[in-house]
């Protein structure tokens, strides 16, 4: 209960916040005389918002359709190879060093390549999405994976349970916080490599909305597209965090 009223004020100081932003930023704008070109009104964003709705809507389900996919390939992925770098050493050995190389690569330099691969439809969206945010997945996983202490393992031995039993019922449960922590950072890198990916070739999707807008110097247009991305970055965050909530018991018990 404690905890719930605790996420219900911290929900509420946000919303308030975020109020008091927009309305100094409407204040100042007209006070200064900002051109609309400079920077919107938030009256003059929501009001393209409510005019268009249906728009940016059908846009916005396609730039959350390619993000979730990117990020579903990206958890099935990264947590395959954590427990492969976990579970062998000539496999860590040998290719962790160019997992590491290969995400210093800039992913928008390879944008390009993946249309060429896989064309102008959805699947290059989904490639870079998966791409930027698969190493956040592995990093965490690995973490987790190996965070179960010493004393534990041991005493999993002595019981003689299996290999299996061990990893579903030990070590799974223990990677757990780690794993929803990546998860969480994955799912922001998979909306920015959707939106680049929309960036590079696409003709729907709000990264498409923000290209378009941009080259007829459309600037409310890009922030009613950039508001909508920052609402549904928010909603992906809360739906993650209320995951981690149910999927680990244990620590909201002890936080009460």
């Amino acid at each position: 209960m404690k905890n719930q009223m605790n996420r219900l004020g911290t929900g509420a100081a946000g919303l308030f916040a975020l109020i008091v932003v927009l309305v100094v930023w409407e204040v100042v704008c007209r006070l200064l005389h900002v051109r609309p070109i400079m920077l919107p009104l938030p009256s003059q964003i929501f009001a393209e918002l409510a005019a268009e709705f249906p728009w940016y809507m059908q846009h916005s389900l396609y730039t959350l359709m390619t993000t979730l996919a990117g990020f579903a390939l990206s958890v099935i992925g990264g947590v395959l190879i954590a427990i492969a770098l976990v579970g062998s050493r000539m496999f860590e050995r040998f290719f962790y060093p160019l997992i590491i190389g290969f995400n210093s690569v800039p992913k928008v330099a390879l944008a390009p390549l993946f249309v060429v691969w896989l064309g102008t439809g959805a699947e290059p969206k989904i490639a870079i999405a998966c791409l930027i945010a698969v190493f956040a997945i592995i990093v965490d996983t690995v973490h987790g994976l190996r965070s179960v202490s010493q004393d534990v393992t041991d005493l999993g031995k002595v019981l003689k349970g299996s290999a299996w039993d061990f990893f579903f019922k030990v070590k799974l449960p223990c990677a757990l916080p780690s794993m929803v922590a990546g998860m969480k950072v994955a799912m922001s890198l998979a909306l920015v490599g959707a939106i680049v990916g929309e960036f590079v070739s696409s003709q729907r999707g709000l990264g498409y909305v923000i290209m378009s807008a941009q080259g007829t110097f459309d600037t409310v247009r890009v922030f009613a597209a950039l508001f909508l991305l920052a609402v549904m970055g928010l909603a992906l965050y809360g739906i993650l965090a209320w995951i981690e909530r149910r999927a680990t018991p244990w620590r909201r018990i002890h936080s009460d």
